[in-house]
């Protein structure tokens, strides 16, 4: 593994009782990114958040995380040591107090950052007296978080982080994401189905769909590379096949073409001169209609 890479996996797989939940995975996230894992309910995002923190074993593939293998003897105890980890269940004990919880967090990890505890504390607005089990959704995310945060990790792995969280609560959350990667030099890795909080806060994403790779990089790079080419024709549209690199789906309706392409549109338009349209206009692509175009409605 390369110092660049914090996470790699390559052609990782997971079966669950004869279901391939990943399938051929292929990931790479940068040292210092916040790195968005995309995917609709299911699509393996979970499973490999699992292999990747020793909690389960590969079926096939690998996977790294500080350039240890996963599913090695005693390296994911080593990464979990240097990993803050928030599931999506957000494990804590129900019958301790916010302190509590925070102290007996606090004493297994000699790293654990006090200033930073206070920080969050104040920003969370956390009530110390209260027990976790009369705490709100929201409550129990910001704690989690807080204790994730706080211990000195390199990594943070995030899975849905802001799930059943409402509007503000989300938006608190995201911005403390921001905020702590910026000052505090470290690696988000989190996993979500809502496109809006990855296209806010990622520099880096990946797409995924059936367990499988579909979309990967820098999301500028990304947004840059992905285009749609309309093509208008005085008749009906022709039946046309485009095998410029990264051309898509192809869409007919009456006179028009509609043409997806992820590399760019120059190679579609100049295969499209050949078939005589009468006017062509390329447009940007959002984040939403990237997920929507490349990831099945069915799997």
């Amino acid at each position: 593994m390369s110092d660049a890479f914090i996470i790699e996996t390559a052609e990782l797989k997971k079966n669950y009782d004869g279901v391939e939940a990943v399938r051929g995975l292929n990931l790479q996230v940068p040292t210092g990114s916040i790195y968005g894992f995309l995917g609709k309910n299911g699509a393996g995002k979970t499973s490999t958040i699992k292999v990747l923190l020793g909690m389960a074993r590969p079926a096939g593939g690998s996977a790294r995380v500080f350039g240890l293998a996963a599913d090695a003897e005693g390296a994911s105890v080593a990464i979990r040591r240097r990993t803050g980890f928030v599931s999506e269940d957000r494990d804590l004990y129900d019958y301790m107090t916010v302190e509590q919880t925070i102290r007996f967090t606090a004493g297994f990890f000699p790293r654990w950052r006090a200033e930073l505890e206070l920080q969050y504390l104040r920003m969370f607005e956390l009530p110390l007296d209260r027990k976790v089990k009369a705490l709100s959704r929201g409550m129990r995310t910001k704690l989690a978080l807080l204790l994730a945060l706080c211990r000195g990790a390199e990594l943070l792995i995030l899975d849905e982080p802001t799930s059943g969280l409402d509007p503000a609560a989300t938006e608190e959350v995201l911005q403390a994401l921001v905020k702590h990667v910026a000052a505090q030099e470290m690696t988000v890795f989190f996993s979500s189905h809502q496109i809006a909080e990855v296209d806010q806060i990622a520099d880096h994403i990946a797409i995924v769909d059936a367990g499988r790779t579909v979309v990967a990089g820098a999301l500028d790079d990304i947004r840059e590379n992905f285009r749609r080419v309309q093509l208008v024709f005085d008749g009906a549209a022709p039946d046309a096949i485009f095998r410029s690199p990264g051309a898509g789906r192809v869409r007919r309706e009456g006179r028009v073409l509609t043409v997806l392409s992820s590399a760019g549109a120059a190679g579609i338009i100049e295969e499209a001169r050949a078939l005589g349209p009468v006017s062509v206009d390329v447009v940007p692509v959002t984040l939403k209609e990237i997920f929507l175009e490349t990831v099945a409605v069915e799997n």
